[in-house]
């Protein structure tokens, strides 16, 4: 038996042009309908026939929906949920795709007290972005976490489990707190080293007078594409988990002085003991299958791939 029966999408970008191919592949009879507050968005949507019914209007893509799925920036969430409450149907279940849940559920809680939420966090992505870039499998082997509040309707937790595992995702529960910590050094950290950085390449790119680029070796290039990443979307994820996000930038900050100290100094045994201890995080990451252990990233050089 299917989870849901009539699904509501939306935002219709990446994550949730995914979701609506997603569904489409693993669940054809499910009446998919959606919404983008871009109207180009939309037309592209109907373009592509990501789903049975694009509104106009918001409010009209949740009339008969008994689930809503929220694919906007997190900074959004609280006011495009309260927008919608009156339209919702009484038994309906939100759930989102945000990257930070303890600011989400505050907000959802605010803005349709009244409703069944299931926050989640599908953990796949690329660099790109709108509804052109999505696609069925961005969730198949991925995680997405569960972060329903400790008074949560057990079956609404259940079902909602239910969808992203007919997604191909794996599914894991954990509270808000917990997972913002986690996220903030496995993704969030992360993106703001490689934003930094490139900002730092980008200002030196005029001095150099081009070689930044010319010459950019694969460790520059990875960061590059992280950094393209669609910048409404993380500064609202910036802001929305500053204090988590604060306290993994300290303690990088901390662990980058004693690396610095290191190299100063001539300590060729930290450095090497750390390098040895990240080349098993590496291992370990691709032993779980959540990477590709091909050489060079499984990266085609084809040169028409």
């Amino acid at each position: 038996m299917l989870p849901f029966a009539r699904v509501a999408i939306v935002g219709l970008g990446l994550i949730g042009s995914s979701v609506a191919r997603a569904v489409r592949q693993s669940m054809p009879t499910v009446r998919l309908s959606g919404y983008d507050a871009d109207p180009a968005v939309r037309d592209t949507a109907i373009r592509l026939g990501l789903v049975d019914d694009v509104a106009d209007q918001a409010g009209a893509a949740v009339t008969d929906a008994d689930l809503v799925v929220l694919c906007v920036p997190v900074g959004a969430i609280g006011a495009v949920a309260g927008d919608l409450a009156a339209d919702m149907p009484a038994d309906v279940i939100v759930t989102d795709v945000g990257s930070c849940k303890t600011e989400v559920a505050r907000a959802l809680a605010e803005a349709i007290p009244t409703v069944t939420v299931v926050p989640a966090h599908p953990v796949a992505g690329t660099e790109r972005s709108g509804p052109e870039a999505g696609f069925a499998t961005l969730f198949a082997g991925r995680w997405c976490i569960l972060t329903p509040a400790a008074d949560a309707e057990p079956l609404a937790v259940a079902r909602v489990g239910e969808f992203w595992r007919r997604l191909g995702a794996d599914v894991e529960v954990m509270t808000p707190e917990h997972h913002d910590r986690v996220l903030a050094v496995t993704s969030h950290l992360p993106h703001l080293i490689a934003y930094s950085i490139v900002g730092t390449a980008s200002d030196l790119e005029a001095v150099t007078e081009s070689e930044v680029i010319k010459y950019s070796a694969g460790g520059f290039r990875d960061f590059t594409r992280i950094a393209a990443s669609d910048p409404t979307m993380w500064r609202d994820v910036f802001l929305s988990n500053r204090e988590a996000v604060l306290e993994m930038l300290g303690r990088f900050s901390e662990d980058l002085a004693q690396l610095q100290r290191a190299i100063r100094w001539g300590d060729g045994d930290a450095l090497f003991d750390l390098f040895t201890r990240t080349r098993a995080i590496r291992r370990s990451i691709v032993e779980q299958g959540q990477d590709d252990a091909r050489e060079d990233f499984g990266r085609s050089h084809d040169p028409a791939g």
